[in-house]
């Protein structure tokens, strides 16, 4: 297991170095001129010589990428061009505000789709597994940034019961875990948690619905084995597949929605990203993209270990 462990880590740098090179490149092949947020109409020639080269934009693009990797392993990802402060502060705020959120979508989406597939797998051609499927397809198919809006309308509008949008009465910076937070969570993670929910659900039916067509489950039953001991084989045969379905999921969540924080203005790492790509913030957009492709590299080898773990039958020599 260690050295399959250093391998993956090994084979994680080229693809670390690949996300990067895409990156820098396709942030800096886009048109527009990266110091427009901060320069002014009337600038000066010399102003403006003066900001590229304080940022480094009047260097070669191969000086300009191995100067970028080489800050990036020391932890320095550069400042923000918009507000000129460090990006690594600036990510690290908006990744803990997108993990916030990702766990509440992960303990709705995760539990739900797992609830709905395994009654419509056990009880599979009967209302229950039509009702299930019904509920996963909509999930899959419903635009979740349509969705967040017509919550919006719904509760926040209509009703007034919630929050539309913002973080907490005083901003993220304030954040607490009690009820009056809470009701700024829970719009954007219900809307977040749809697609996984529904992905997972149909996954989960799948699975479910032919391991209980398969001759083990039949001899367990002959034998008198009971329903719940029927059930504990069959969640066991679930979990590793199951399991890698979660984890890119996972990975979907935790690297955020762009449309989704942008429809509630939840400051996490999608509404920065948005912020970054209008602002045109070269270095704050291309250190929010390393950092959530790191995020999902290491979502991929927990995965792998997890599946080692519930399923003996995969070997990681």
């Amino acid at each position: 297991m260690i050295s399959y462990l250093i391998r993956r880590v090994l084979y994680a740098l080229p693809i670390m170095l690949g996300v990067a090179f895409l990156c820098f490149m396709l942030v800096h092949i886009a048109p527009g001129d990266p110091l427009v947020s901060i320069l002014p109409p009337d600038a000066s020639v010399d102003l403006q010589k003066q900001l590229m080269e304080l940022y480094g934009f009047n260097r070669s693009y191969p000086e300009q990428f191995f100067s970028w990797v080489w800050r990036a392993l020391h932890g320095d990802l550069g400042s923000s061009i918009a507000t000129g402060r460090p990006v690594a502060a600036e990510v690290w705020k908006a990744v803990g505000n997108t993990f916030m959120l990702a766990s509440m979508a992960t303990v709705i989406g995760f539990v739900f789709g797992s609830l709905f597939g395994f009654v419509a797998g056990y009880f599979r051609n009967s209302w229950l597994d039509r009702a299930a499927s019904f509920i996963s397809v909509v999930g899959v198919s419903v635009p979740h940034y349509w969705l967040g809006m017509v919550l919006v309308i719904i509760f926040s509008s209509k009703l007034m019961w919630l929050p539309a949008t913002g973080a907490g009465p005083d901003g993220s910076g304030a954040w607490t875990w009690d009820l009056e937070h809470m009701k700024y969570l829970l719009m954007p993670a219900v809307t977040m948690s749809f697609i996984p929910m529904g992905i997972i659900a149909r996954t989960v039916r799948a699975l479910v619905a032919d391991i209980l067509s398969q001759e083990f489950v039949v001899g367990l039953k002959a034998r008198g084995l009971s329903e719940a001991g029927v059930l504990r084989h069959v969640v066991k045969n679930t979990a590793p597949t199951a399991l890698a379905v979660m984890g890119l999921q996972l990975g979907y969540l935790l690297g955020g929605s762009i449309l989704i924080e942008t429809v509630f203005s939840w400051p996490g790492t999608g509404f920065l990203l948005n912020q970054a790509i209008f602002q045109r913030d070269l270095p704050l957009l291309q250190g929010t993209i390393l950092v959530l492709a790191l995020f999902f590299v290491g979502l991929n080898l927990l995965v792998d270990i997890l599946q080692t773990i519930f399923d003996p039958r995969i070997e990681r020599a």
